[in-house]
């Protein structure tokens, strides 16, 4: 597949890329593009497309989508901490109305890192169809980069734009508002496209290819399932079909890597699950065997969006192997890539249905994907790859996105119609955190011996547990700091309108104390003495996040020494080595 003139490297500057000239093997005999041409109209056609998507957006407001408020709520949430000079926010304050949980310990950073930042500079009500429209240009954009290896310019943005707004991205643009899942859909061409420069000499495939495995821990844990199952796959494939084995190698090198630099997040995400109720993800409902294409509940609701999603993919399994069949002659040209996309295909289309149950249940951390539709994701690469590549008339290709949007259309008609927030109502989310009052939490993420349903959300912030009389005087109470005092008539517990965690620290009269959960609730108890108590709570860094922390600066450390050490050599004159 690769002649002497090395392909363009696919992490230059995307405008270099655009400008790049055409390469010998590309589709049709692709004759070179003028460095003179608008190298910006890609781009822009991309940010076109996804702007299109959002103009339903000016007539009903906001799409409603499953996980909209969690993710809303945490951007707010981020940006209200920030303001109080927390960087990395741990504990979300506001969660359970108020009485908090370790969310982001749990949920990966970098889409609520975007979505604050996007909250900090534009207004409240335009923040949401921003990200979208972020997300859907980078989508394209790493399309691009890897189609602009085979096709030409004018086939490369066709690839580019199907793929930004391919059918799973609107199902989760207009139902499911999974921003974070969005978000990591820009990562997959590039997986596909490092692992094709696996056989290359030198650290820099590697690098780059750890790089982007860190990156996708950090944006979204089930599609990090996907994409290092999906590596694993390609990596064989690959690998056999060049009888090369460094490809193993170097995708398992960079596995390592990618794990290693994400540690801060891993390690206590890993660590205290344990502390949170996490089995509550896969719960009736959220389990793999619930959510197979077609299946069948006793939850109506449930069920409608199961036929929404179920034909969408349907349409889409079976438009890919329309466009392999018309990509035969291609494919038998460009064997590697050929079989890469059939088995990447294959197996997304597979573990959708209901027989590769036993998977679920068998392979590590699969059945926490929770939903095995959500392969849609890993599937929208080999479904445009493959449109682009084995349709090469514009009319056909616009027939087969339009059959896509008629099913899109059907699905919304008849079985669920995607629901809708209007400014009113995104302020009225704004407002709530800016008062304190607090949202529901996530049941996942809830501290073990907390009954959210149970406690009082109108509480005071801290309170007598026993018949002593207090005077207490709460002076400061951050997401992660509070300070009060308490003149106690007797010795006795003090309640709290905080969960009790175990990274929580109690301080009373400067003394270590060690607190409880109030039986039935979860509250934070607090022993005190009689007499003046004051009382200082803090949320400290944990063994699991210092060592996490510490391996990731290293393994940074490490890269960047390697990679220096690389580009010296190359430097040094072949003779002088």
């Amino acid at each position: 597949m690769y002649t002497n003139e090395r392909i363009v490297s696919a992490w230059r500057p995307v405008g270099a890329n655009l400008a790049a000239t055409a390469k010998s093997g590309r589709v049709g005999g692709a004759l070179n593009d003028s460095r003179s041409s608008l190298a910006w109209m890609p781009l822009f056609s991309i940010a076109a497309v996804a702007f299109a998507v959002e103009i339903p957006f000016f007539l009903r407001g906001t799409p409603s989508g499953h996980d909209v408020e969690f993710h809303m709520y945490s951007w707010l949430e981020v940006l209200s901490q920030w303001k109080q000079g927390i960087v990395y926010p741990r504990w979300a304050a506001l969660a359970h109305f108020a009485y908090g949980e370790p969310r982001f310990i749990f949920y990966p950073p970098a889409s609520w890192i975007l979505g604050a930042t996007l909250s900090a500079i534009f207004p409240w009500t335009l923040v949401a169809s921003i990200y979208i429209w972020i997300a859907l240009v980078a989508a394209g954009v790493s399309m691009f980069l890897l189609a602009r290896q085979w096709l030409d310019r004018r086939d490369a943005t066709f690839a580019a734009v199907l793929y930004a707004v391919n059918p799973y991205h609107l199902v989760i643009v207009y139902w499911r508002s999974a921003f974070a899942e969005l978000l990591a859909s820009s990562l997959l061409p590039l997986l596909l496209l490092l692992l094709l420069r696996a056989d290359e000499k030198g650290r820099r495939v590697t690098v780059f290819l750890a790089l982007l495995l860190g990156c996708a821990w950090l944006v979204n844990a089930p599609a990090a399932v996907m994409i290092h199952y999906s590596l694993g796959l390609l990596m064989v494939v690959i690998a056999w079909q060049r009888r090369s084995p460094r490809v193993l190698v170097v995708g398992t090198a960079a596995m390592l890597l990618g794990a290693a630099l994400a540690a801060f997040y891993l390690l206590p995400a890993f660590y205290e699950q344990k502390w949170v109720d996490i089995a509550a993800a896969v719960s009736a409902g959220s389990r793999p065997q619930d959510n197979f294409l077609f299946i069948h509940t006793t939850d109506s609701d449930h069920d409608a969006f199961n036929r929404v999603i179920s034909w969408i993919a349907l349409a889409e399994i079976l438009l890919t192997l329309a466009a392999a069949w018309a990509a035969r002659s291609w494919g038998s040209r460009n064997r590697t890539l050929w079989c890469v996309l059939l088995a990447w295909s294959a197996a997304c289309a597979v573990l959708m249905l209901s027989i590769s149950s036993p998977l679920w249940n068998i392979l590590p951390k699969l059945g926490f994907m929770q939903f095995p539709w959500r392969w849609m994701l890993c599937l929208g690469v080999p479904f445009t790859l493959l449109t682009v590549l084995g349709v090469r008339r514009w009319a056909v290709r616009s027939a087969i996105y339009l059959a896509a949007l008629c099913v899109l259309a059907f699905v919304w008609q008849h079985f669920r119609a995607p629901w809708w927030d209007n400014a009113a109502e995104l302020r009225e989310m704004r407002d709530t955190v800016a008062t304190g009052l607090g949202y529901e939490g996530s049941d996942e993420y809830t501290p073990v011996g907390a009954d959210p349903s149970s406690v009082d959300k109108n509480a005071r912030r801290v309170t007598v547990d026993g018949p002593a009389h207090a005077a207490i005087r709460v002076s400061d109470w951050t997401a992660e700091q509070k300070l009060f005092t308490a003149e106690m008539s007797a010795p006795d517990n003090l309640v709290l309108h905080l969960f009790d965690y175990p990274a929580w620290r109690v301080l009373v009269n400067g003394q270590l104390v060690q607190p409880s959960a109030r039986e039935g609730t979860g509250q934070m108890l607090v022993p005190v003495e009689a007499g003046a108590n004051r009382v200082q709570i803090s949320f400290v860094r944990t063994w699991d996040r210092w060592v996490g922390g510490w391996i990731s600066l290293l393994t940074l450390i490490l890269i960047f020494v390697s990679t220096q050490y690389e580009v010296a050599l190359s430097w040094i004159p072949s003779r002088a080595r």
